[in-house]
């Protein structure tokens, strides 16, 4: 009895082999075996449901209901089969794709250089690495780790906290001597203040006014839909950004870009998450690459809840 138990995956795998060649000899140049063997195999398959599978003429092979729903169960079980023994290898050896996807500028400057360690510490795995400012698709499977900023919207996904970075507004010097510089938030209405062309959760920029954050509307004549772009017209002096700390950092210690508003920058910082879909089923090779953005970003190894 054991050993007819242990042979249903390769019988299954055989039928199956059969109905997408719809001829028992088709079936048999794929698998390697000789038609009568396979014609043998699923007429055991029968004998043993009591069912008739397939309908066999001289010229044709076609499944019965009963042929399709077994086809249909087949898959089924021997993809569970094959995703069951795929992540308990991976937990001795995490091997396959890792789709990971991060703001550009963060991306390029935080994200790529821990690459090379990861990589070389991993062998058996791939990283697909997709940089966008625009939101990605974790919960739809297009992506299986997102680096996100800010506050999480409600959702099944996991999160661990990789770290924060502050906001500021900036300008590059020489925009400021030909338009002058804003002195209170209310002063943006005579700037060109540049902004991100996506849907973003402020509805504006946050300032802190008498003790109060007010979320203030800006206009510009350019909207991008990444921050690089941003500040590259800001270096060039076509307007005013409001842009992460961490990609303009060297910028605004050698003066090429000057912080504004300092007075009333409400604490602007924002979280840096890693999201990702959890749970048990969570492959090893996911499970690896969040563990080791928290170790490498330093700021907490503790797993945060889904928020």
């Amino acid at each position: 009895m054991e050993n007819r138990r242990a042979d249903r995956a390769a019988e299954m795998e055989t039928f199956l082999a059969v109905a997408c060649a719809e001829s028992f000899s088709g079936a048999a140049r794929a698998l390697g075996q000789t038609p009568s063997a396979v014609s043998r195999l699923v007429s055991r398959i029968e004998q043993r449901l009591g069912v008739q599978l397939v309908v066999r003429t001289t010229r044709s092979l076609r499944l019965t209901r009963e042929g399709e729903d077994y086809a249909l169960a087949a898959r089924r079980i021997l993809a569970d089969l094959n995703q069951t023994e795929t992540a308990i290898a991976d937990r001795g050896s995490p091997r396959g794709l890792v789709r990971v996807s991060a703001a550009t500028a963060h991306g390029r400057l935080s994200i790529v250089p821990l690459l090379p360690e990861f990589l070389a510490r991993y062998p058996d795995i791939t990283v697909d690495m997709h940089l966008s400012d625009e939101v990605s698709d974790v919960e739809g499977g297009h992506i299986d780790v997102a680096i996100r900023f800010g506050p999480l919207p409600d959702s099944l996904l996991s999160a661990r906290r990789l770290g924060e970075t502050g906001r500021c507004v900036i300008a590059s010097p020489a925009y400021l001597q030909r338009h002058g510089y804003p002195k209170t938030p209310k002063d943006l209405a005579q700037h060109n203040c540049m902004d991100f062309s996506f849907k973003r959760i402020e509805p504006g920029w946050p300032f802190r006014v008498d003790n109060e954050v007010i979320m203030l509307p800006v206009n510009g004549n350019v909207h991008a839909n990444n921050g690089e772009t941003l500040v590259q017209l800001a270096l060039q002096g076509v307007g005013i950004a409001r842009l992460g700390v961490f990609h303009i950092g060297p910028e605004l210690e050698s003066g090429r870009l000057v912080s504004l508003l300092d007075d009333f920058n409400p604490g602007d910082t924002e979280v840096i998450h890693a999201v990702f879909i959890g749970g048990k089923t969570m492959p090893a090779r996911v499970r690896v690459f969040v563990d080791y953005l928290v170790e490498k970003m330093a700021i907490s190894t503790s797993g945060a809840n889904a928020l």
